[in-house]
C-alpha cells in the first residue's frame, strides 16, 4: 500500500489547484459560462424561427454545426487513443500527458455529438433517429460508434482517476462525500491493483479500434455519397490521420495552459514536450501526404464537377482559406517542429495547426456543397449570428470543462507519475 500522506506532500503541487478558487479562477468561470450560457439564447432563437435563421439553405445544406461535429470528434480521437498507445509501448515520456488527453477525449466527445442537435431544427425529436433507426445510412453508424467511444473514453478516465480520487478522499474532509463515493472503497490494496491493472490492459486494448473506427465511420459519412470531392477511398485513413494530428495539438496546447496556470514545471518538463513535438511532427507530414495526394487526383483524373471544386480551392473565391490552411498547418508548423521543439514553440505551433484543421474542415464541406453537380444557382455560405455564438457556446464549454475538472481531480495521474518513478529507480538500481 503506499503512503497516502507522504504521496500527497510529494504531489502537493499537483493537488494545489483543488485547494484554493481565487479570482483569476472565477473571472475565468465567469466569462466562459457567460459566454456558454449565452448560446443557450441563440439556439433557442433558431429552435423557435427554425434553421432559417442559420447561414443554411440551398444548395449549402450543412454548414458550420458539421464542420465543428467533424473538428471535435478529429481532437477527441488524441486523446485515449494516444493515451492508450503510450502505455502499450511503456512511454514513460508520455505519463504527465495522460490524464489530460483523457480528458480532452471526453469533452471533444460531448461537445461534438451537440452539433448534431443543433442540426437537426426540431432537436427535441431526436430520439427518432433510435426508433426509426435504418442501419443503411452512414449517419447511424456514425452514432453508434460516437456513442461506444464515448461510453469507453469515459470508463478508461474514471477508472485511471479512482486512485487519485482514493487520495483525495483522505486529503479533502470537505469533499470527502463526493470522493468517497466517486473512489469506490479503494485502500490501494495488492487485489485492487491487480484488478486495476487487468482492467486498465483491456481498455487500452479495446479503445484504439474504436477510436479508429470513430473517424472512419465520420468520414463515410462524406465518402459514401458523389458529392464533388467527396466521393474518394483516401478519405478514411485522411480524415483519421487529421483527426490525431489535430488531437496531439490540442493536447499540447491544454497541457501548456495549464502547466503555466498551476505551476506544474517539474512533471511537464522540456523533454517530455519534445518527445510530443516530435509525434506532432511525424503526423504533420503525414497531414500534408494525405492532402498532397487527394488534390492530386482530382486535379490530374477528376471529372469537371471534381475540377471547379478544386479550382474554386486553389485559385477561386475559397482559395485563401485554403492556402491559409496550408499555412497554418504545415508551412509554419514544420520547421517549428523541426529546429525549435521549446514549449514557446510548441504552443505556437499547435494553435496554427488547431486553427488550420478546423480551416480544413470547412473546406471540406462547404466548397462541394457550393458547386452542386445539378443545374441548380451556384450558392455561397455565410454564418449568421446564431452559428457564430453556438460555436463560441461550444469552445467556451469545452474550456469551462477543464477548468471545472481541473478544481475537482489532479490534472496529473499522481499514482502513475509514483509508479513510473518506482521502476525508473529499480532500473538504475539494477544498473549499478
Amino acid at each position: 500500500m503506499i503512503d497516502s500522506e507522504a504521496l500527497a506532500q510529494k504531489y502537493s503541487r499537483v493537488l494545489d489547484p483543488l485547494r484554493r478558487a481565487g479570482w483569476p479562477f472565477l473571472i475565468t468561470t465567469g466569462i466562459l459560462s457567460l459566454i456558454f450560457f449565452g448560446s443557450f439564447f441563440a439556439f433557442g432563437w433558431q429552435y423557435y424561427w427554425g434553421l432559417g435563421e442559420t447561414g443554411m439553405g440551398h444548395p449549402v445544406s450543412w454548414a458550420f454545426y458539421l464542420v465543428n461535429f467533424v473538428f471535435f470528434i478529429g481532437i477527441s480521437h488524441a486523446g485515449a487513443l494516444v493515451s492508450a498507445v503510450l502505455r502499450i509501448t511503456h512511454a514513460r515520456w508520455g505519463t504527465p500527458f495522460g490524464r489530460i488527453a483523457e480528458a480532452v477525449t471526453v469533452f471533444a466527445l460531448a461537445a461534438g455529438p451537440a452539433n448534431i442537435l443543433f442540426d437537426l431544427g426540431r432537436s427535441a425529436l431526436f430520439y427518432w433517429v433510435a426508433i426509426h433507426a435504418q442501419f443503411k445510412s452512414p449517419l447511424l453508424w456514425d452514432l453508434t460508434c460516437i456513442m461506444t467511444y464515448l461510453t469507453v473514453s469515459i470508463i478508461f478516465l474514471y477508472v485511471l482517476l479512482v486512485p487519485d480520487i482514493g487520495l483525495l478522499r483522505d486529503r479533502f474532509p470537505g469533499r470527502r462525500f463526493l470522493y468517497k463515493i466517486l473512489s469506490f472503497g479503494w485502500t490501494g490494496t495488492e487485489r485492487q491493483w491487480a484488478t486495476m491493472s487487468k482492467i486498465i490492459g483491456v481498455l487500452c486494448v479495446a479503445v484504439i479500434p474504436i477510436a479508429v473506427s470513430v473517424h472512419t465511420v465520420v468520414s463515410w459519412v462524406f465518402g459514401m455519397q458523389t458529392q464533388p470531392m467527396w466521393h474518394s477511398t483516401i478519405f478514411a485513413p485522411y480524415f483519421v490521420t487529421g483527426a490525431i494530428f489535430s488531437g496531439i495539438a490540442t493536447i499540447i496546447i491544454v497541457s501548456i495552459v495549464l502547466r503555466k496556470v498551476y505551476h506544474l514545471e517539474d512533471f511537464l518538463t522540456p523533454y517530455n514536450y519534445n518527445n510530443m513535438g516530435l509525434l506532432l511532427l511525424t503526423f504533420t507530414l503525414l497531414w500534408a501526404y494525405f492532402t498532397f495526394v487527394e488534390h492530386l487526383v482530382v486535379g490530374y483524373a477528376g471529372g469537371p464537377h471534381e475540377t471547379v471544386v478544386l479550382w474554386s480551392k486553389l485559385t477561386g473565391r475559397f482559395a485563401p482559406l485554403f492556402w491559409l490552411m496550408i499555412a497554418l498547418c504545415f508551412v509554419i508548423p514544420f520547421p517549428i517542429l523541426v529546429f525549435r521543439r521549446t514549449i514557446p514553440g510548441l504552443m505556437i505551433a499547435s494553435i496554427c495547426i488547431v486553427i488550420g484543421m478546423w480551416l480544413e474542415r470547412f473546406l471540406i464541406i462547404i466548397p462541394s456543397f457550393c458547386e452542386p453537380r445539378l443545374p441548380y444557382a451556384r450558392g455561397f455560405y455565410m454564418p449568421s449570428w446564431v452559428e457564430w455564438s453556438m460555436t463560441a457556446g461550444l469552445f467556451a464549454g469545452f474550456s469551462l470543462a477543464f477548468v471545472l475538472f481541473s478544481k475537482f481531480f489532479p490534472v496529473v495521474s499522481i499514482w502513475e507519475m509514483e509508479k513510473e518513478e518506482k521502476k525508473h529507480l529499480s532500473s538504475l538500481k539494477k544498473d549499478v
